[in-house]
């Protein structure tokens, strides 16, 4: 039996902690730990902590600084608008935008889903879109 200290192999043990483990057990412990720190050295050597061209998203958080507060609020502000905008449209006309632009839905979907021409909702989305823009340009 062989006595190792967790606090060398876990980073949650904040203090000592002594057990005793068999020969294997702690022959393995050590050699994942070894590994680990070969891994960690392989990548600070080779600088492959990152890559840009991965497509994974750390370009874009390398770019981008998280928005401060006022422009949080900015954006809540201008999304409460919105939906009062899409709230002043007649029923259908809120339906028809709602399902065009944010669920992103086709107007052939649309049109085969309420059983009308795809003109009638081409211009309904239109005449919507025209109305929320005039509601803004008023109440903004």
């Amino acid at each position: 039996m062989t006595t190792i200290n967790l606090k060398d192999f876990y980073p949650w043990y904040t203090q000592d902690e002594y057990i005793e483990v068999s020969e294997e057990v702690a022959k393995e412990l050590r050699a994942s730990k070894r590994y680990e720190a070969a891994y960690r050295r392989r990548v600070t050597r080779n600088k492959a902590q990152y890559s840009l061209d991965c497509d994974d998203g750390i370009e874009y958080s390398a770019c981008v600084f998280e928005p401060s507060p006022e422009e949080l609020a900015v954006r809540k502000e201008q999304l409460k608008m919105l939906c009062y905008a899409l709230n002043s449209l007649s029923e259908k006309q809120e339906r028809r935008v709602e399902a065009r632009i944010f669920d992103r839905k086709k107007l052939k979907e649309i049109a085969e889903a309420e059983g009308v021409t795809l003109d009638a909702i081409s211009d309904s989305v239109w005449r919507g879109l025209v109305n929320m823009r005039n509601y803004l340009k008023e109440n903004w």
